[in-house]
């Protein structure tokens, strides 16, 4: 940087001011501002750094003033920057307390070693500037896909080039198998800016599923048009893919659109990912039919919901289990991540044998809890009852239109799954007194008693010790399918709602 001059009219300081901020891209007043900065430090080398130096700078003409002030106070802390209202009044009568008195200075010349400070302070303000804008440049950028050339490699992580600014690219985040050299151009996906004190820090990846799914935005007008809507992706990066597309226009052929003419739309994709294999599925809001698309090429014969649970069993052919559950597992765990349901693959000989377990076990239930022989059980099982409750509470002119059953047999099974249901309470009642569960804990709205009995047990005995618990920690301590994870998690914030309410009340207070 040209040496400064601090003489009247020093057109050269504006002439400096404004080569660096085109350089860097920054506003010519916020390097006036660091200039100033760098004066008033020379100022006070020179004149005592007690001393409150100002100095500003013309932005017309580059002229530079120097002055010195001292605040107007009743009682005098620091002589150096402050003076009585006795002795501002006689420089100004009309002076009064809090009024600040300014003293022009005369024109310092920097000397060498004043000047290579003040040039320090320049650069870094100017930096601090720079970074500022490389913030603000790219924190609203987050999802944007951005290319660059690689400018350094550290430790296998990749230091991006973008312009002005520098992503980087983790180990982590880049396609197992991927190499990058000094050089290569790489494109990659923002998911991070964060404002450090070493400048902007943006973190890009090439692995995540948005990378994916702004790619194919980029490649099918449809999609940036929002005709066709992306709704899920599920990657295994460099491997295979699923993507989930629709459209409100039924004119359209979503996957086709985006296969392209002889797949070129979605080959250009492929190749941006290192040749990862990606399979274009029709998205459905019934998820049933949505997984069986998920899981193409798989042909399914049969498909059984769990919506308490998320839980999706798949019955295939045996000879299309292989292919439905993938390599290592693939297919399958990439389509229970594109429709968010967990998926059991079962051959159609294991299903019917889990079939004839579940029928066992439910005919036992009520063979030994209504006192019924198990003809009985097995009409129950097979009209739909799992539990004895829906017996107990279901209307009774329709537990009497079972084949096989009467009023009189209704109405005495719905009295034995009542009496027992009963007894079952009492048992409960009595266990968490013996327990001494907490009554914040036995009046949570949710929380059926033999749960509470389950936690007590477990030394869970306090409505603030189950808030404590994470969602899957509350699972863990029940039996297996007890409560889905919606369910376990919905208890766990209604549990936590009293914390809230609490806090509101002190912000209120």
């Amino acid at each position: 940087m040209t040496d400064i001059h601090t003489g009247p009219g020093s057109r050269e300081l504006l002439l400096v001011a404004e080569t660096v901020a085109r350089e860097k891209a920054i506003e010519k007043d916020q390097v006036l501002e660091a200039m100033e900065q760098a004066i008033q430090k020379a100022g006070r080398s020179k004149y005592g750094y007690e001393h409150d130096i100002r100095a500003t700078i013309d932005r017309k003409t580059g002229e530079i003033t120097l002055m010195r002030c001292r605040e107007v106070v009743e009682t005098i802390e620091n002589p150096f920057t402050q003076l009585n209202l006795e002795e501002a009044q006689a420089l100004d009568p009309n002076l009064k307390v809090g009024d600040v008195i300014t003293e022009v200075l005369p024109p310092i010349d920097f000397g060498r070693v004043a000047a290579q400070t003040a040039k320090q302070v320049i650069f870094q303000k100017v930096r601090d500037a720079e970074r500022q804008r490389q913030y603000l440049e790219y924190k609203d950028r987050n999802g944007d896909i951005v290319s660059g050339i690689v400018k350094r490699i550290e430790f296998g992580n990749v230091f991006i080039e973008l312009g002005r600014a520098e992503a980087l690219l983790r180990r982590d985040e880049m396609i197992p198998r991927e190499n990058f050299r000094v050089g290569d151009r790489v494109r990659a996906y923002i998911y991070d800016v964060r404002e450090e004190p070493r400048g902007a820090q943006i973190f890009v990846s090439r692995t995540r599923p948005e990378f994916m799914a702004k790619l194919f935005m980029q490649e099918v007008p449809e999609i940036y048009d929002g005709v066709i809507e992306i709704k899920s992706v599920a990657r295994d990066p460099g491997s295979r893919a699923k993507i989930a597309v629709t459209t409100s226009d039924p004119s359209i052929d979503p996957v086709g659109s985006c296969v392209g003419m002889r797949g070129s739309r979605v080959q250009a994709v492929v190749s941006e990912l290192q040749g990862e294999k990606i399979d274009i599925i029709p998205w459905s809001s019934n998820p049933a039919t949505f997984v069986v698309n998920a899981l193409a090429p798989a042909e399914v014969a049969k498909v059984v919901v769990d919506e308490d649970s998320q839980r999706i069993d798949v019955v295939v052919p045996d000879e299309q289990l292989s292919l439905a559950i993938g390599r290592r597992g693939q297919n399958v765990r990439l389509a229970s991540l594109l429709s968010g349901w967990k998926i059991d693959i079962l051959t159609e000989a294991q299903e019917s044998e889990r079939r004839s377990e579940e029928v066992k076990l439910r005919s036992q239930l009520f063979v030994e809890v209504l006192d019924v022989d198990e003809m009985i059980a097995h009409l129950l099982v097979g009209e739909g009852f799992t539990k004895v409750e829906e017996v107990a509470y279901i209307d009774l002119d329709e537990l009497a239109t079972i084949e096989g059953f009467d009023r009189d047999l209704a109405s005495e099974l719905q009295n034995r799954a009542k009496t027992y249901l009963e007894a079952q309470e009492r048992h409960l009642t009595k266990r968490l007194k013996e327990l001494k569960v907490a009554q914040d804990l036995k009046s949570l709205e949710g929380l059926d008693l033999d749960i509470i009995v389950i936690l007590a047990e477990k030394g869970i005995k306090k409505l603030d010790e189950l808030a404590d618990l994470a969602g899957d920690e509350l699972i863990e301590l029940l039996p297996p399918d007890r409560l889905s994870e919606e369910q376990a998690n919905n208890i766990i914030m209604t549990a936590r709602a009293h914390w809230f309410k609490t806090e509101e009340n002190q912000i209120e207070s």
